[in-house]
C-alpha cells in the first residue's frame, strides 16, 4: 500500500508518516519499481500501535522504546503518565479557578484584570504582611471575587491575617448580599444559597462548605468566618453547624448564635460551661440571653441541673456557680442562696459573694 493510501486509511498525514520513518519509528518494508514506499500489513499495525500510544500522551521516544524494547516493561512509564497527568490537570484546574474568579469581579478593562491579578497573587504570598494588606485593600480598592476571599479565610494560619480576611467578608456587603441573594434564587427553584444571577454559591453557603472539611481547622476558621458574616442566611448556616460532631464548631456557633439573641443555643452554652470550654464567653452569652425573667428562669434551671448532676465534677460546679451570677430572676437567686450552705467550700463560697453582689443596689 503506498503511502497515500495509508494516509487516506489511518487518518495519519503522510508528512507524519515521513517523520516517523525519518525517527525509524516506522519503516515502509517495501519499495515499488518506481522508488515509491510500499507499506505491508505489519506497518500498518505498527502505526496503529503508534497512534495509540500517542493517544496516552506518550513520547515518541517513548513509543520507540516500547515497540522495540522487547525488555521494555510499562508500568514504570504509566506510572509516570498518571503522574504527569495529574500535574498537568491540577495547573489547568488552577488557570480555570483563577479565570473565572478574574472574570467573576467582571473587570472593566485590562487595568482592572491587572489589578485583580495582583490582588489574588498577593492573597496567595509566602509573607503573612502582603496578604494582610491584600485582605483589607479587597474591600474598597480592587473588587476581589469572594470564592477568592472565602478560599483565603479558610486556608489562612496565621491569626492576624485570618482576622483580616474575616472582617473582609463581613465588610464587603458580599456576606448580606448573598443571604439576599439566595433568598432571590430559592424563589427561582435555583439551588440553595446560590447567587440569583450566576449560580454561584453566596458567601455563607461556601463559608458551610468548610464545615465539612476534614480539618479540623478548617471547619474552625469556616465557622469563625460565618459568625462574623450579617445575614438571615449566615445565621441559618450557624444553626445548622449547632448540630455538627466538632465541638469546636459548635460551641462556636452557639455563641454566634446566642448574640443574636437565638435561645436554642442554652442546652451547648451550658454544655461550655460544664466542659470549661471558652467558659466565661458561654456564661456571658447566657447572661445576654436572660434578659426577661422567664428566659433568666429558664437558664437558671439549665444550670442548676447541671450543678445537681452527680456527674458534674466539682471544678465544673464552680463554673456553674458562677455562671450564676448575671442571670436575673428569682430561680437564680433562691439557686445561689441553697449553693451558699453547699458542701464543696469553694462553691458555697461563690455562691456567697454573688449573693452580696445582687444585694448591692
Amino acid at each position: 500500500m503506498l503511502i497515500g493510501e495509508v494516509a487516506r486509511r489511518s487518518g495519519v498525514s503522510a508528512r507524519m508518516l515521513r517523520h516517523y520513518e525519518s525517527l525509524g519509528l516506522v519503516r515502509p518494508t517495501g519499495r515499488t519499481s518506481s522508488g515509491y514506499r510500499e507499506y505491508s500489513g505489519d506497518d500498518i499495525r505498527r502505526i496503529f500501535h503508534v497512534e495509540s500510544l500517542r493517544s496516552l500522551g506518550m513520547s515518541l521516544r517513548e513509543i520507540g522504546r516500547a515497540l522495540d524494547d522487547p525488555g521494555f516493561t510499562p508500568s514504570a512509564l504509566v506510572d509516570d503518565l498518571i503522574r504527569q497527568t495529574r500535574e498537568r490537570i491540577a495547573a489547568e484546574t488552577e488557570l480555570l479557578t483563577r479565570l473565572r474568579r478574574i472574570d467573576a469581579a467582571e473587570p472593566g478593562g485590562w487595568e482592572d484584570v491587572l489589578q485583580v491579578v495582583s490582588l489574588l497573587h498577593a492573597l496567595g504570598s509566602t509573607h503573612t504582611e502582603t496578604r494582610q494588606r491584600a485582605a483589607l485593600s479587597s474591600v474598597d480598592e480592587v473588587p476581589v471575587p469572594v470564592e477568592a476571599l472565602v478560599e483565603a479565610a479558610l486556608n489562612e494560619a496565621d491569626p492576624n491575617v485570618a482576622g483580616a480576611l474575616r472582617w473582609a467578608l463581613a465588610h464587603s456587603g458580599a456576606g448580606e448580599r448573598a443571604g439576599e441573594r439566595a433568598g432571590e434564587g430559592r424563589e427561582e427553584g435555583q439551588g440553595e444559597g446560590a447567587d440569583a444571577g450566576t449560580g454561584v454559591p453566596g458567601v455563607p453557603a461556601l463559608l458551610a462548605e468548610g464545615l465539612t472539611s476534614p480539618l479540623a481547622a478548617v471547619r474552625e476558621r469556616a465557622v469563625q468566618s460565618l459568625a462574623e458574616l450579617p445575614g438571615d442566611e449566615a445565621t441559618a448556616r450557624l444553626r445548622d453547624a449547632l448540630g455538627s460532631a466538632d465541638v469546636v464548631v459548635r460551641g462556636h456557633a452557639a455563641l454566634a448564635l446566642g448574640t443574636r439573641g437565638v435561645p436554642e443555643v442554652v442546652p451547648t452554652l451550658v454544655d461550655m460551661v460544664v466542659a470549661g470550654r471558652n467558659d466565661t464567653d458561654a456564661a456571658d452569652v447566657l447572661a445576654a440571653l436572660a434578659s426577661d425573667t422567664a428566659t433568666g428562669d429558664r437558664i437558671a434551671t439549665a444550670l442548676v441541673d447541671r450543678l445537681t448532676d452527680e456527674a458534674t465534677a466539682a471544678p465544673a460546679r464552680g463554673r456553674l456557680t458562677q455562671a450564676l451570677a448575671d442571670i436575673p430572676g428569682d430561680r437564680a437567686t433562691r439557686a445561689l442562696e441553697e449553693l451558699s450552705h453547699d458542701g464543696d467550700r469553694a462553691v458555697a463560697l461563690t455562691a456567697t459573694y454573688l449573693l452580696q453582689l445582687r444585694a448591692t443596689p
